[in-house]
């Protein structure tokens, strides 16, 4: 929470409520539009009228620019008693400062004039939210829950001149609270939802010319003479879509902001000092290997964030950065999605573990079933590495036998992890049962099961990361398996919901015995799955695979809202139709910077990787650094792998690609200069350890 200090505010003032109306006539798409007639009252006078009976507001103003164009607002505002306020035209965030300063504001409420059917309801509960919590900032806006054009926020004058004091970004200075909703880690903040669920599409505000023909036929369905609350609004709006007639609802734009990186100053002081306490309490100061201090440049790149929107994170210095990594691919609709929050919400009303089972593990399972082409039962886990030891313990249930055949990566139970260089801590015995072979080697996993003659349980692969599956390479894996009988595993916790609705096996037309998925399965909430034929399922009656959280409420309503969405919009095609946006502006930026020879991409669209190889002049560990280096300076969040979300939007894009060209542009000056892993020494990001 930011420091309670006094910035130009005496300590002993009376506590004043400042409503700011953010207001000009400018407007590339509709100009004037602030001062339009709506139904026999100009828009602003809309706003007025609601900021007016907002429960706790003392006093209104309207902040203007004091550009020419804007003396009709200030104009209007002397001719009906509003007071005025004219700053700069860019600096938004200074004209709001000098108005708080000028009317010794304690609190301020932020609203902007092109929203005319504000509810005054709306406004009071985010203030006295602000107001009865020890929150520095309130919105209705984050996450967008109210149709768009009913957005008000609410911070504490000491936050938005600390803001105005600091914030140095151009974009901070545009927009008013771009600053405190970025510094999260500092801003104490919170939101005031929706309580009807998916009213986020409607759109009520006023910015193009379907914006205010839209606008001006809700206003001619209104009655009374005071402001309309929103559900006034909202029946205008469904007896106006009723008539078949009249301007429909636009609905809401998806980004209003677009920060750009072009000015960007990134530090990093709030991430090292966590780093600082953490380190002391927890071993790698994470949770996860891929999301620790050891997988980016040393203090040089964001450590702990704050929050996430779409396809955006912050960090807990504030800066922004699109976010390509997604929680290590669970985060595949986007951070804040209202679907998925609302069914969250529902459920949490409702209660989150149960004493018994809960319908929403039938309701679940039915929909792995009908879209999972070999789940005909399934169980649920919380993480991947739960799913992939389900199907490992059933295989070696049903055929009797230990050994197990392996294929990438399958997660840090023993009976994997014990095949890789992270082994220590596994007993040799249990280490000795696991055998890795190599994707689309036929010769290998055939002498895996000459050496272990009728003790290979099962073979699990996952179907697809860095290469593509040779011409019936799953169809011969999978008869060579039941041919020396044991069972074909596919480990789809990161190809499900995402090369398609039913995994990989519905993308290459192979279907396993087991399956297990997860990551993406929940958007986020902890979530797996082991699918398979009943008779194979049937015996987890018998082994045991029990856990008090495997029927957390919570998640499985995530994961019931994730797939009805994925069902419902084009999430899978949009996942495939960006990732190949990216890979095409890729390939063709190497090719311009001649870093061929050292890059390339590989896997499908909706996850590809930077494929890295050494340099005579540099490792692909050195080129690694750089990379990741570049991208955060840029504004990237990205390890090396592309893991697309729905929420991202082609100004995402445009910025991944801006960033290739910086990184790809450093890395090839660096090598040039020669002798890339002398000068970075120590600095060298390191791999945990090589599957794939």
């Amino acid at each position: 929470m930011v420091a309670r200090l006094v910035i130009g505010i005496e300590k002993n003032l009376i506590m004043t409520n400042l409503a700011i109306i953010q207001a000009r006539m400018g407007s590339s798409r509709l100009p004037g539009k602030v001062l339009k007639d709506l139904n026999g009252r100009p828009v602003l006078g809309w706003v007025v009228r609601a900021v007016q009976a907002v429960s706790g507001i003392d006093r209104v103003a309207v902040a203007t620019s004091t550009n020419s164009e804007d003396d009709r607002i200030a104009e209007w505002c002397g001719q009906n008693g509003i007071i005025c306020h004219r700053g700069s035209e860019k600096d938004v965030l200074d004209r709001f400062a000098e108005t708080v300063r000028a009317e010794q504001a304690t609190t301020v409420m932020r609203v902007t004039a092109d929203c005319p059917f504000l509810d005054p309801k709306i406004c009071g509960d985010v203030l006295a939210l602000l107001q009865r919590s020890e929150l520095d900032y309130t919105c209705n806006v984050d996450p967008p829950t109210w149709p768009d054009g009913l957005d008000c926020e609410a911070m504490t004058a000491r936050a938005l001149l600390a803001a105005a004091d600091e914030a140095t970004e151009l974009f901070d200075r545009e927009h008013v609270t771009a600053f405190i909703r970025a510094n999260r880690h500092r801003f104490a903040a919170g939101n005031v939802t929706c309580p009807v669920p998916g009213l986020q599409d409607h759109r009520w505000t006023l910015d193009t010319p379907a914006d205010y023909d839209h606008i001006s036929a809700l206003a001619e369905g209104l009655t009374g003479d005071g402001p309309p609350s929103y559900l006034d609004v909202l029946e205008a709006s469904d007896r106006l879509a009723a008539s078949d007639h009249g301007p429909v609802d636009a609905g809401r734009s998806k980004s209003p902001w677009q920060r750009t990186f072009e000015d960007r100053h990134a530090t990093y002081d709030a991430s090292q000092a966590l780093f600082e306490r953490a380190k002391a309490v927890i071993p790698l100061a994470s949770q996860t290997f891929s999301k620790s201090h050891i997988q980016y440049p040393q203090g040089q790149a964001p450590l702990f964030l704050s929050h996430g929107r779409g396809g955006r994170v912050w960090d807990v210095d504030g800066n922004e950065f699109v976010d390509m990594v997604g929680g290590l691919l669970p985060v595949v609709l986007g951070y804040n999605d209202p679907d998925v929050d609302e069914a969250i919400r529902h459920q949490l009303d409702r209660g989150i573990t149960f004493s018994l089972a809960s319908e929403l593990e039938v309701d679940l399972a039915e929909r792995l079933v009908d879209i999972i082409p070999c789940a005909e039962m399934t169980r649920f886990g919380k993480n991947g590495s739960d799913a992939t030891s389900a199907a490992v313990r059933i295989a070696r249930a049903h055929t009797g036998r230990d050994h197990i055949a392996v294929c990438g990566y399958h997660g840090w139970q023993d009976w994997y992890i014990g095949s890789t260089t992270r082994n220590k801590g596994v007993p040799k015995a249990v280490r000795e049962l696991t055998h890795p072979f190599p994707f689309n080697d036929l010769d290998v996993l055939n002498k895996l099961f000459s050496e272990h003659q009728g003790g290979i349980a099962a073979v699990i692969m996952e179907p697809m990361n860095v290469t593509e599956p040779a011409d019936g390479y799953f169809e011969s894996v999978r008869e060579l398996a039941h041919d020396n009988g044991a069972l074909f595993i596919f480990d789809e916790i990161i190809t499900g919901f995402r090369y398609g609705l039913g995994g990989a096996q519905e993308l290459f037309g192979v279907t396993p015995d087991l399956a297990a998925f997860g990551k993406a399965m929940g958007n986020g909430m902890p979530i797996s799955a082991v699918v398979g034929r009943a008779d194979l399922m049937a015996e987890m009656e018998e082994i045991f695979f029990s856990s008090t959280f495997g029927g957390e409420a919570l998640s499985l309503a995530a994961a019931i809202a994730t797939i009805d969405k994925m069902k419902r919009e084009p999430v899978i095609e949009t996942l495939w139709r960006s990732g190949k946006t990216l890979i095409d502006g890729i390939e063709k930026r190497i090719a311009e910077h001649g870093l061929g020879d050292c890059l390339s991409m590989c896997g499908k669209p909706p996850w590809s990787l930077l494929a890295m190889t050494d340099h005579a002049h540099a490792s692909k560990d050195a080129i690694k650094t750089l990379f990741i280096g570049e991208m955060l300076n840029a504004g990237i969040l990205i390890q090396a792998s592309h893991n697309m979300s729905y929420a991202h939007e082609d100004h995402d894009l445009a910025a991944v690609l801006a960033g290739y060209d910086r990184a790809l542009g450093r890395i090839a000056e660096e090598i040039k200069r020669g002798n890339v892993d002398g000068r970075l020494g120590n600095a060298i990001i390191r791999p945990i350890f090589t599957v794939r």
